[in-house]
């Protein structure tokens, strides 16, 4: 991930410091990790929604909301990731770096 990236992240995540000042460290850090699973169930909806999986609904959903719902995981657990770890890219790209070389050994 670019510098771009996390700087955003970094700014997302202030305004939340910011908005959430009087709440316990423990508490931001335990809601942060669990809008991740919110963020997930709206990727799940739009995922039936863009199938026609519901009946009812008939394809309520695009492709294209998947992605963005998608891309809301992926921003939510980093601003997460970002909250609980001072140096959140070292961990992530280690973590990357760890998954890929796993699945991937020859490549190293």
């Amino acid at each position: 991930m670019g510098d771009r990236t996390w700087e955003q992240v970094g700014r997302l995540r202030k305004w939340l410091d910011d908005e959430t000042a009087d709440a316990a460290p423990a508490d931001v850090r335990l809601l942060r990790v669990l809008k991740i699973g919110e963020e997930y169930g709206e990727v799940a909806e739009a995922l039936h929604g863009a199938l026609g999986a519901n009946p009812r609904k008939g394809r309520s959903h695009t492709w294209t909301d998947v992605q963005t719902e998608l891309a809301d995981v992926i921003v939510t657990s980093m601003v997460a990731l970002a909250t609980i770890a001072p140096d959140a890219d070292h961990v992530l790209d280690e973590r990357l770096d760890a998954l890929v070389a796993r699945v991937l050994p020859e490549l190293d």
